[in-house]
């Protein structure tokens, strides 16, 4: 079964298909991993996902998502991140970490208090680093738009965070430039509206976005792997497309990008998205075959055999699991056994295989 054969990108050796997706648990303080943090991804690993991914992890305070947001802008994160580095490790799991910034999306309240942005007085902010002055819709912060000096310090700190990545052992980067975040709302032609060199055409649109990658894998070693997540599609008229994200990948790819993690919408509240189990796997398809790059396929993957189809029929390289893995942590051992394929359990675990 191919989902559980192992493969390589540069010097990292990968045992299966399965990567554990990006989730955000809105679980920090001042942006530090904690024990819930420990105990949430390395179960993952200890489950037999090959690759584990953290949360979107904010390169600036003021580009958290929320107050609640893990972090990685200072030199004190690092630690306990190193901390839990060395446990997904220890249980043959490829420690990665996405970088982010959320842009016009920022300083939102966590998703179970509802409400408007979080203001100033309980811990919020406005958020300041953004392609575009409208605010992402009614309850969000109006932001500040970016000027050139502010997208110079915005990829400088992508580069830092990079560096404290490295400094804390990971060995996978994944730039987040999906879901209305601030890289995608300069890719897309609905949120940016500017009229410099990093707005209007195609090139300029995508220029910050190749700047990032760029300043990241001047600091990132080539014997490690760097993947990014993009919007393949924004599901909104005008927007940006399938089109531009095979454009934009082949770019990518000269610059030392080994994945695309293939994602969909979020820059529009307005967007309809055609939300079915396996939605968005013709993006990783498509970019997969015409930019000729390694994709990963997610969004309502569930079943062991539609994701050994994916990867059997070459959709994908990777499969990436979020709910269903937050549903059932050994979901990778889970699946082995309903595809008869025999995988090593952890030894404390061993005596409940059967």
């Amino acid at each position: 079964m191919q989902l559980f054969e192992t493969f390589q990108q540069r010097d990292v050796k990968f045992r299966n298909r399965i990567a554990v997706s990006p989730m955000c648990e809105y679980s920090s303080d001042d942006g530090f991993a904690n024990d819930w943090h420990l105990v949430h991804l390395g179960s993952r690993a200890v489950g037999g996902a090959g690759t584990v991914l953290t949360e979107a992890i904010a390169i600036t305070p003021e580009g958290r998502i929320s107050p609640a947001d893990l972090g990685i802008w200072k030199d004190d994160h690092i630690d306990y991140l190193a901390r839990i580095v060395r446990f997904l490790k220890q249980h043959s799991a490829v420690a990665g970490t996405q970088l982010a910034h959320a842009g016009f999306k920022a300083s939102m309240p966590v998703p179970w208090k509802h409400g408007p942005a979080v203001p100033e007085s309980e811990g919020g902010w406005r958020p300041v680093y953004s392609s575009t002055n409208r605010a992402f819709a009614e309850g969000y912060v109006t932001p500040q738009r970016l000027d050139k000096a502010g997208i110079d310090r915005v990829v400088a700190c992508f580069a830092q965070a990079a560096q404290r990545t490295l400094a804390a052992g990971f060995e996978l980067i994944e730039i987040h430039a999906a879901h209305g975040y601030l890289m995608h709302q300069f890719l897309s032609p609905i949120t940016n509206d500017r009229t410099d060199e990093y707005g209007g055409s195609f090139e300029n649109r995508t220029r910050a976005l190749r700047q990032v990658v760029e300043a990241v894998r001047k600091v990132w070693p080539e014997r490690l792997p760097l993947w990014v997540r993009i919007s393949a599609h924004d599901w909104v008229d005008g927007g940006w497309t399938i089109d531009d994200s095979v454009a934009l990948v082949r770019e990518l790819k000269k610059l030392g990008v080994d994945l695309i993690d293939c994602s969909s919408g979020g820059i529009s509240p307005k967007a309809r998205i055609p939300v079915a189990s396996g939605y968005q796997v013709p993006f990783a398809e498509r970019i997969r075959r015409e930019a000729g790059i390694a994709t990963g396929a997610v969004g309502m993957i569930i079943a062991p055999e539609q994701a050994e189809q994916i990867i059997a029929n070459g959709q994908a390289d990777v499969v990436l699991l979020a709910r269903e893995l937050l549903r059932d942590p050994y979901w990778p051992l889970h699946a082995a056994k309903d595809l008869g394929v025999d995988v090593d359990w952890p030894v404390q675990y061993a005596r409940a295989k059967r």
